[in-house]
């Protein structure tokens, strides 16, 4: 029992070794982070603009007002929830492909291109989302990040061939 404990203590040290599944690990920490952090802006917009969809949320953020009233969507509250929806179908994917694609074997310097390419172009939907900055510039961060997940899935379909 305790050989057999030994060699998977042995993969998972040689998985966390690999220079690739830290960069992986590193990106995807932050991309998380980063979409972690659209549920607390949401969060501020809705309490700030005291734009609430349950009623028991009116009780305590929405003092001294009609429960009704508050009771609402708002603008800038759906536009924050639009981009947290964003990253989660941007972000899902990657995580899953990014994970195959880092285990595939690729080169450290090409995973690092596709691992910080997409977290900018993340990072820049988000920006082009809550500022808003006029387009193209939303659609063309998501464009990039779109393609980079695609570009991973070629090589991860590729590297297994068994289509």
């Amino acid at each position: 029992m305790s050989s057999v404990r030994s060699v998977e203590m042995a993969k998972l040290t040689q998985l966390i070794d690999n220079e690739v599944f830290r960069a992986y690990a590193t990106y995807t920490v932050i991309i998380l982070l980063k979409m972690m952090l659209m549920s607390l802006i949401t969060a501020y917009f809705r309490i700030t603009r005291k734009a609430f969809v349950n009623p028991e949320d009116t009780a305590v953020f929405g003092k001294g007002e009609s429960a009704k009233k508050n009771l609402r969507t708002d603008p800038d509250v759906e536009r924050v929830r639009r981009g947290h929806l964003n990253d989660l179908e941007n972000i899902v994917p990657f995580l899953g492909i990014g994970l195959l694609y880092a285990l595939s074997g690729p080169e450290l310097s090409t995973a690092l291109l596709h691992f910080r390419i997409f977290a900018g172009a993340r990072i820049v939907h988000t920006f082009a989302y809550l500022i808003p900055l006029p387009q193209p510039s939303r659609g063309l961060s998501w464009a990039v990040g779109y393609a980079v997940t695609i570009l991973m899935a070629y090589k991860v379909l590729k590297t297994a061939l068994y289509l």
